[in-house]
């Protein structure tokens, strides 16, 4: 089945208000910069939206943070978007903080059909005890909070019940896809989206190459095409943004020269 289409905003057309969508990437690498453009650029509002984090303030999930159609973010590291603190805090938007391998793991159980899990991360902490706050009210109060989680014990040590997330859409970002959907990422972008891929129940690729059916070594296919709907061509060489740009000073003179190991001098 050739699973490719013409154009972004005809694979996100039929995301309606209120959606739960899943979607891919981490900081500002390998998110589906095309595809959240395409939903900034319609109506759509009430989003509910789990991914690792919000984007930066004009770019990524940030877009539509701004455009204030993003209502619940499930996410584990939400630092670097200044308007998404604004929000939070002043009670715009709903946030549910769980701790980043809980977040992967659900998204994964959520794409092969495990319903809950337990996990010893956040025992202990206000994750189990309940407390955090979801929604603040315009004042700073707290209008939600979160509840206590179920726990278990296993082997003498005491596990919290985590359950799993679906959504109804999920929007990855691949180096390569075949027309069959089966999906090749690069290096750190195979963190979050394959697993948000399997958690979407439509989940639309961008692809910054497409190659026939076929094509792709099966032994190099990171995601297969039976959890993918849609794929969208975007241009590799549009502009890839960088969250937190780190560079070390160059060195010079007698600072650059690298001696060689004992072992190695004659």
């Amino acid at each position: 089945m050739d699973k490719v289409m013409a154009a972004a905003a005809q694979a996100v057309a039929d995301i309606p208000d209120g959606a739960a969508l899943a979607v891919g990437g981490f900081g500002l690498c390998g998110i589906p910069s095309t595809l959240i453009a395409a939903l900034a650029e319609t109506s759509v509002s009430g989003l509910r939206v789990v991914s690792n984090n919000c984007g930066v303030d004009d770019w990524g999930l940030g877009l539509l943070l701004r455009a204030g159609r993003i209502d619940r973010m499930t996410s584990s590291y939400v630092g670097e978007n200044k308007e998404f603190a604004r929000q939070y805090l002043s009670g715009e938007l709903e946030v549910e903080l769980t701790p980043q391998g809980t977040l992967a793991e659900r998204l994964r159980a959520g794409g092969t059909g495990i319903p809950a899990f337990y996990t010893p991360a956040g025992v202990g902490t206000q994750v189990e005890e309940g407390g955090l706050p979801w929604r603040h009210t315009p004042d700073g109060g707290v209008a939600l909070a979160s509840p206590p989680k179920e726990t278990r014990e296993f082997g003498g040590r005491r596990y919290l019940l985590e359950e799993a997330i679906t959504a109804d859409f999920a929007l990855v970002r691949a180096a390569v896809a075949d027309r069959h959907g089966n999906c090749v990422f690069h290096a750190a972008a195979r963190n979050f989206n394959p697993l948000c891929a399997m958690a979407g129940r439509v989940t639309v690729v961008e692809a910054e190459h497409i190659v026939e059916a076929g094509e792709l070594p099966p032994d190099a296919v990171h995601l297969p095409g039976v959890y993918v709907d849609r794929v969208v061509a975007v241009d590799p060489s549009l502009d890839k943004r960088i969250e937190r740009r780190t560079v070390r000073p160059a060195r010079t003179g007698s600072e650059a020269t690298v001696s060689r190991p004992a072992a190695e001098e004659k």
